[in-house]
């Protein structure tokens, strides 16, 4: 196997798998996300390796270089931000590949959405409150389906975790109150989680795009909506003296 499609973590050079890291020290080759992957990450890269940024360049010409690096027996490594299978066009890439007959494989990654989690300290699935996890974007350049629209989505109530959209914080606030999230619902927003300039500004609905007004963040942020941010929640059964399971007996 000589090409890897790795996802870099959120950004945190530590937050890449073990596995991830590995094939970044021995690639031949390097085509990174530029406009997102850290390139503290491109250290690890061993003297000699040739790397490439992916921000200026075109489909074919991604895919030209890894061709090019295979037909002379190099090792190449596709570096994606967070997980690459989430938002990271690698579909695209992957179909090409296939197409010319050269295998690959995927090294999964840290998504930014978790990472968020992290540097919220909050568990996403609460017990009474939410069971669901809706990962999402609003519609911009790239449309979404009728069905997918953050109004539709909305009506469920669940924890939306919405990527690529912060800088339409205005649309994305009416399209959630339309959908049915009551104005009081909790909002966060996390700009460059597990970076060291990581920034958390919490709110509500109503008030979240005043909260925003001066804080100079217009991308790379994730929008949590959830009650499960500010509420009272029901105890996991997983950890009540009296719930019996194959590991505990009951007390």
């Amino acid at each position: 196997m000589q090409v890897f499609i790795v996802g870099a973590g959120p950004g945190d050079p530590e937050l890449i798998t073990v596995k991830g890291q590995k094939l970044l020290q021995t690639a031949d080759v390097i085509i990174y996300a530029g406009s997102l992957v850290n390139p503290a990450l491109l250290a690890l890269a061993k003297q000699g390796a040739k790397i490439y940024n992916s921000a200026s360049m075109t489909l074919p010409e991604v895919i030209e270089t890894i061709e090019q690096a295979v037909k002379i027996g190099a090792m190449v490594v596709r570096l994606h931000t967070g997980d690459p299978s989430i938002y990271g066009a690698i579909q695209e890439q992957m179909d090409e590949l296939k197409r010319r007959q050269i295998e690959y494989t995927v090294i999964p990654g840290v998504s930014s959405f978790l990472a968020t989690a992290a540097a919220l300290k909050q568990e996403y699935t609460l017990p009474g409150i939410s069971q669901t996890v809706i990962i999402t974007r609003n519609e911009g350049r790239t449309p979404v389906p009728e069905k997918e629209k953050l109004a539709s989505l909305a009506a469920h109530g669940a924890t939306m975790c919405i990527f690529l959209s912060v800088h339409m914080l205005d649309d994305v606030v009416k399209e959630l109150i339309a959908g049915g999230y009551d104005s009081t619902t909790p909002i966060a927003i996390v700009q460059k989680a597990s970076w060291p300039e990581e920034k958390i500004i919490r709110a509500t609905l109503a008030t979240i795009v005043e909260e925003l007004k001066d804080q100079d963040i217009t991308r790379t942020a994730m929008i949590v909506v959830s009650r499960c941010l500010d509420t009272d929640y029901e105890l996991s059964r997983l950890y009540a003296p009296e719930f019996s399971h194959m590991y505990r007996d009951a007390k």
